[in-house]
């Protein structure tokens, strides 16, 4: 892709726009220009593939221009430009963000209402009238969520960057135990480090935590033993009195056993992350899981005997060797359990994960638009809502990931971290601490991202702890 830009330095807004529109191997070329008059300002784009060229203009009145404003009119006159070269609108319109519920929830919590939302991504943003709904209903979700949380609240992120094998299409920092099961007990000793100082900087600060969520890698890859050490240490550490949920990854089955499920159980967490991607046993070998499809459905037996009544289930639309029957079958199966919530993702190619060098086998935009659209339809019609949305770079068909609750079990963590709504402070290699400051801005810490930088470098880590502290 070649972008040439005039008159302004707004490159991010447009290049982000039509890497979403046309993906990051488009061989097209592009020139957005703006100009200024005394009256006017026009945002104009030319857009150039296979010798065909097209253009789409955008303007405002020169005493309305704002950096928001003139970036979106730059975007908009993008977005009629491209729509000559796209088989048909594109369901985000002129969104290119990863959130696009910022908008919508914005709007809701100015005071605006559903409708008025809905009318405003579909006149601003082109969004089509599917899409409208799923953000503003998340949105909705977003500020009931809100409604829960008071100025000392926090939520709680801790990683375990392992995982029992590395599978296709991860791009996650962690590593397989496999080749590193030396590693275990080292980063677990550093981690027990931060989560001690943490305890104790957060019980001086008079914060509180709302929400826990251990997340990797795969959490559950650790031992039995070394979980409970874990989870002694979070309780002693940190106190949970106004947790409202608390949560653990298992996203593999061949992880998970009864003992260690009865063990998450009766050290308070209660919702549970049992994540399949697909059940198709074929794909799951595509994809280099080696558990099948017959093991998901133990593991989630398992965890329902364990006492877990709030359970997540991930699928993935578009992995190597699917197609839309595959798919289906694997939706109706997981929500034949009825669990809690079901995550609906798009595959999304990542420069870190194995699929990005070498992409056969995958379905096609269309087969991925009607597995999308499937899932939609299949799950508001069973008793689903959309309550999480979020955007990648580089996803099939430029779709999103969707999680789905029942019986207002939204995740709130989710919510949390997704909206920034408040603080996320993360421990563990890998993590992000989202820290929301007084004056309304967000500062973002990150821990080292490998398990031997995180081993290596944690003094560096605690004293990086004890500034962000400083600074709430």
């Amino acid at each position: 892709m070649e972008l040439t830009l005039i008159g302004h330095e707004d490159r991010y807004a447009v290049e982000q726009l039509l890497l979403s529109l046309f993906g990051p191997e488009w061989e097209g070329t592009a020139v957005s220009a703006l100009h200024r008059s005394g009256t006017y300002l026009t945002a104009v784009t030319k857009i150039t593939c296979g010798g065909v060229t097209a253009v789409g203009r955008r303007r405002l009145k020169a005493g309305e221009e704002t950096v928001r404003l003139r970036r979106r009119a730059l975007q908009q006159s993008c977005y009629r430009a491209a729509l000559s070269f796209l088989p048909q609108p594109p369901p985000w319109g002129a969104l290119a963000g990863v959130r696009p519920t910022k908008i919508s929830t914005k709007h809701l919590l100015e005071g605006g209402t559903p409708e008025s939302a809905g009318k405003l991504l579909k006149d601003i943003y082109y969004v089509t009238p599917q899409r409208r709904r799923l953000a503003v209903d998340c949105s909705v979700s977003t500020v009931r969520a809100a409604s829960l949380l008071s100025p000392e609240d926090v939520s709680l992120y801790v990683g375990i960057p392992f995982c029992p094998t590395r599978c296709a299409y991860c791009s996650f920092v962690s590593r397989s135990v496999g080749k590193n099961s030396a590693l275990a007990e080292p980063y677990l000793q550093a981690l027990l480090r931060e989560v001690s100082v943490t305890g104790k900087l957060l019980a001086e600060s008079g914060k509180q935590i709302r929400t826990v969520y251990i997340g990797g890698g795969t959490p559950t890859t650790l031992s039995e033993a070394q979980l409970g050490l874990l989870l002694d240490s979070l309780r002693q550490a940190f106190d949970l009195s106004r947790c409202l949920e608390f949560t653990v990854e298992g996203g593999r089955p061949d992880t998970l056993s009864p003992g260690k499920l009865r063990l998450l159980r009766a050290h308070g967490a209660d919702r549970m992350s049992i994540n399949p991607q697909t059940m198709e046993d074929s794909v799951l070998r595509a994809c280099g899981r080696p558990h099948t499809g017959a093991d998901v459905l133990e593991a989630y037996r398992w965890a329902a005997e364990a006492g877990f009544e709030n359970i997540n289930m991930d699928l993935i639309a578009g992995l190597p060797t699917d197609g839309f029957e595959g798919f289906r079958r694997s939706l109706d199966t997981v929500a034949a359990l009825e669990p809690a919530n079901i995550t609906v993702h798009t595959l999304a190619l990542k420069k870190g994960a194995d699929l990005f060098g070498r992409r056969e086998n995958l379905p096609p935009a269309e087969e991925v638009s009607r597995m999308v659209d499937y899932a939609n339809e299949t799950l508001s019609a069973r008793g689903w809502k959309p309550y999480y949305l979020y955007r990648q770079k580089y996803m099939s068909g430029s779709f999103e990931n969707v999680g789905w609750s029942r019986d207002g079990r939204d995740c709130l963590y989710n919510i949390y971290m997704m909206e920034e709504l408040h603080t996320i402070l993360s421990l563990g290699g890998g993590g992000m601490n989202k820290v929301n400051l007084p004056d309304g801005t967000l500062r973002r810490f990150h821990n080292p991202k490998f398990p031997e930088q995180y081993i290596k470098g944690i003094d560096g880590v605690l004293a990086e702890k004890k500034e962000l502290f400083r600074l709430l």
